[in-house]
């Protein structure tokens, strides 16, 4: 027995036009953190590199480890009031605001400081992977079929680099503004209030989309635990959903090449503008433009993974990004031409970042195919593992890439030496074309799924309920 309200099958006018916009806000919100945070360490705050390496590398590796856990969690626990998933976007994200604000704030001098920068980090990642892991859920949830899910991904991946346009945009206006109130080096915790806020506002248009979508269990379902025994899943349950999917192992490889190559150079591109290019005005120009083509490639890519299959659009995308990265560093000199360069690249990065949701989901089906568990959450859990460990990388990356550049914050950008632009641009381009090549192999040997086979599995699942 379910809930009294219909479980609806189409995809809502709303969905198809507007899934996406929590993840507007979550990337308007967590894009402070990927352009400003190490340059807020460094420049804004005064901390030496060594303490700016352990304040990343502690928090995201913190973040890392736990990654993991909030698909499990939501898995394997009693589902509340709105579903077992639905509800995540509702209970948690209003919280991040107050959490994430406390990340780019100086309170005090030298370790007090840095407790509290890691302890604000770790906190509201913790609040918002829950609501990031739970829609991202919603995808198999609400998807039926591999074009619904394929449709959803797509909407989802337009709206989450618009974001980084609109940021472009009002990341510099609102952190000016708040520096004229409460000074330059607290500005951006304010501004990381004010998009969490905004954030928490467009989880809940998710949560208010999603009505009718899920199954809600009642009391008495809950209490007896007949109706449960179908979705909550063990222990046992999720190891099977994991080893037993060598798809899933080799798309998780993949996703986390994707995700270094954007974090890393998000957080690159400030000191590339600054002291490669000396010119750090050109720094929002450069994110406006290459976001666009984000969007342009996020909204191409159904069309190209109805054309070519969601498996080799990314492996192409991927290849191609590899190669525009290496002849973007032969080239580093000349910024115009690595704008050109990398907004291509990026363009590419707008394809694979909406093809890989549509992949997880493919995962998904095979998984309950084999083993007969319905591992939803965990799955889209385990997008988080890539995604914290690129970020976690990303801070090894570019202060490894800094101190074999010699980088001092009093460096005058008009006097930066060969050896410090040169590492720069490493970490800029070489460093992530190579997790890209990594990432093309592992999709070429390990995902091996094809359309027509994930259109079986589900029809034999179907067939077995």
């Amino acid at each position: 027995m379910s809930n009294n309200k219909p479980q609806k099958k189409e995809l809502s006018g709303a969905l198809k036009a507007f899934y996406g916009v929590a993840d507007f806000g979550f990337n308007l919100t967590s894009s402070i953190e990927s352009y400003f945070f190490n340059s807020f360490l460094t420049n804004l705050a005064g901390f030496s590199l060594p303490m700016v390496t352990m304040i990343t590398t502690v928090s995201s590796t913190i973040d890392a480890l736990v990654s993991w856990m909030y698909g499990a969690i939501i898995n394997s626990s009693k589902p509340m009031k709105w579903g077992r998933y639905r509800s995540w976007l509702i209970a948690v994200p209003w919280l991040v605001p107050f959490l994430y604000a406390f990340q780019f704030l100086k309170i005090g001098d030298g370790m007090l400081s840095a407790v509290v920068i890691i302890a604000a980090a770790v906190l509201s990642h913790i609040a918002w992977n829950f609501a990031y892991v739970a829609n991202v859920s919603m995808i198999s949830v609400v998807g039926k079929t591999p074009e619904d899910r394929s449709q959803l991904a797509s909407t989802r991946a337009a709206w989450s680099n618009a974001a980084k346009v609109v940021f472009s945009y009002a990341a510099p206006v609102v952190a000016a503004f708040f520096a004229g109130i409460i000074g330059e080096t607290n500005k951006y915790g304010a501004t990381a209030f004010a998009f969490g806020c905004i954030m928490a506002v467009l989880f809940f248009a998710h949560f208010k989309m999603f009505d009718g979508y899920e199954e809600v269990e009642t009391a008495e379902q809950i209490a007896n635990k007949k109706a449960a025994s179908a979705d909550k899943t063990s222990g046992m349950d999720l190891i099977r959903a994991l080893l037993q999917n060598p798809p899933l192992i080799a798309l998780l490889i993949a996703d986390l090449a994707k995700f270094m190559f954007n974090f890393v150079l998000m957080g690159v591109a400030t000191y590339y503008f600054t002291y490669v290019a000396n010119n750090g005005s050109l720094l929002p120009t450069y994110i406006l433009i290459t976001n666009l083509f984000c969007i342009v490639g996020a909204y191409l890519s159904k069309t190209l993974s109805n054309k070519f299959s969601t498996r080799t659009t990314t492996i192409v995308v991927m290849a191609l990004q590899a190669v525009l990265l290496v002849v973007s560093y032969l080239m580093y000199s000349n910024t115009m031409a690595v704008m050109v360069l990398m907004s291509i690249a990026l363009f590419g990065y707008g394809i694979t970042y909406a093809c890989t949701p549509a992949l997880y989901g493919d995962t998904i089906v095979y998984s309950e195919y084999k083993t007969g568990k319905n591992a939803a959450g965990w799955i889209s859990g385990l997008q988080n593992v890539p995604l914290k460990v690129s970020i976690m990388t990303r801070g090894i990356i570019i202060n490894a890439c800094l101190a074999m550049g010699a980088f001092s914050k009093d460096i005058d950008p008009a006097q930066a030496t060969d050896q410090l632009k040169r590492s720069i641009c490493l970490g800029f381009m070489i460093i992530p074309a190579v997790a890209l090549v990594v990432a093309v192999l592992a999709l070429i040997f390990g995902f091996r799924l094809t359309k027509d086979q994930v259109n079986k599995y589900a029809a034999e699942i179907a067939a077995r309920k």
